[in-house]
């Protein structure tokens, strides 16, 4: 068993789209980045390369390379996953807490964990969506930012 954690932060603005969990969530503000932004996906992803020892996605997907301006991080969350898979680990488990004032995303949490089992091919029994907000205090407190953070385990695919 090898674990890995995540961690990830973007700024919110106004008339962006917001997509965590590789779902589009209806909101007046969305997330600033090179690619969606999508906090929830890279925090998952950060925790899945950290527990099978290959970096971070910044190493694996650098914001210098025109090909991943703007691109889903659903797919790059693919591209892991069948990172790990060569080099003979799965996805056990992934745990992950999202960390905002606004939305509450308690609605689209069901969808979140669909489209994140079928990326890592496993079952929605073994990932975990939490939210909670950050009490008014610092950048995520005043509605500026999202953060999440992301625990993974990865087994050893046997021969």
């Amino acid at each position: 068993m090898r674990v890995g954690i995540g961690y990830d932060i973007h700024r919110l603005m106004e008339g962006k789209p917001l997509i965590l969990g590789g779902v589009e969530i209806p909101y007046i503000k969305g997330l600033v980045g090179y690619s969606d932004a999508d906090v929830l996906i890279h925090a998952v992803s950060d925790a899945i390369l950290g527990a099978a020892s290959l970096g971070d996605i910044g190493m694996h997907f650098p914001d210098s390379e025109p090909r991943y301006k703007g691109v889903s991080s659903a797919s790059l969350l693919r591209e892991v996953n069948d990172l790990i898979r060569r080099k003979r680990y799965r996805v056990n488990n992934v745990d992950v807490v999202v960390i905002a004032e606004e939305p509450k995303i308690s609605a689209f949490r069901a969808n979140m964990k669909k489209k994140i089992s079928d990326i890592l091919r496993i079952d929605e029994s073994r990932i975990s969506i939490k939210a909670t907000t950050n009490e008014g205090v610092g950048s995520i407190g005043r509605g500026e930012a999202i953060a999440s953070y992301a625990v993974a385990t990865l087994e050893e695919i046997k021969r």
